[in-house]
């Protein structure tokens, strides 16, 4: 799939839509204090609506806990009970934006993250990556972003101290976004 590059420094105002066959929702904790597990989520979508003035955008997206895969059946078992994601209690991760601030292609998205039914503000450290026409004339844009958040900050607090000291598991978890939105057509 080609895409014509643009110039534009940001995406033209509008509605866009996460495109999730071409996003990743990741993320990576350490493992017994030496290296780190990577993970995703597989289901998830949202809506970036970019304002005139771009301190004007808003993000909303919505995150099924369920579909967690680090690439370990038992783990992500594991990580599905009440020791971690409890996803029969809260199926649904939010993150609700509160504010944009930022400048060229560097950004900064406020915003209050839902894990296990417990909201906290979390900061996302935006980079936008460009926009281009599809082969089929819609417009993407494409962005990424990162942020760090304390687990047992959203209650997820099961960890085994380890024999030789230290823990199994970090409790700083980085959030890793690659992101790629589709802009919404207005109805003719």
């Amino acid at each position: 799939m080609s895409v014509t590059e643009t110039t534009r420094t940001i995406p033209a105002a509008g509605t866009w839509k996460l495109d999730p066959s071409h996003s990743t929702v990741g993320f990576s904790v350490k493992h017994l204090g030496i290296s780190r597990v990577k993970g995703r989520f597989g289901a998830f979508e949202g809506t970036v609506r970019i304002g005139e003035q771009p301190e004007d955008s808003a993000v909303e997206v919505s995150i099924q806990a369920d579909s967690i895969d680090t690439r370990d059946e038992g783990r992500d078992g594991h990580l599905r009970t009440g020791d971690f994601l409890a996803v029969e209690d809260f199926p649904v991760l939010t993150y609700l934006s509160t504010g944009v601030s930022g400048h060229d292609d560097h950004w900064h998205v406020n915003g209050e993250l839902t894990i296990r039914g417990v909201t906290r503000p979390v900061s996302l450290d935006v980079r936008f990556e460009g926009t281009g026409t599809d082969p089929w004339g819609g417009e993407r844009a494409g962005f990424t972003a990162t942020a760090e958040i304390n687990r047992e900050d959203f209650g997820l607090t099961y960890n085994q101290v380890l024999e030789a000291g230290g823990l199994l598991v970090g409790k700083n978890v980085r959030i890793e976004l690659e992101v790629q939105l589709v802009r919404e057509q207005p109805a003719a």
